[in-house]
């Protein structure tokens, strides 16, 4: 398939299909890579640490947040600063 490269402010773009995008799961954010002489477009798959904030919450509604080593200062007596 050709597609032609449009102005885009100083820069230059390309108008993809909407039914390519959706064929490759492509949303509103993409991996801009390049490798040798092509650019390669990929869809962003995950987000780092989706999710974190709810699995830690039910860790602790089932006690699994608990310290597997105790502490190592538990013990000792710190001075007021």
């Amino acid at each position: 398939m050709q597609v032609s490269v449009v102005p885009i402010g100083n820069s230059k773009g390309i108008r993809i299909p909407k039914n390519l995008l959706y064929h490759c799961g492509i949303g509103d954010k993409l991996e801009l890579n390049v490798e040798e002489d092509r650019i390669v477009l990929e869809p962003v798959r995950k987000i780092p640490r989706a999710g974190w904030a709810e699995a830690a919450k039910k860790m602790h509604e089932r006690g699994d947040d608990k310290l597997l080593i105790p502490d190592l200062f538990a013990d000792e007596d710190f001075p007021e600063w």
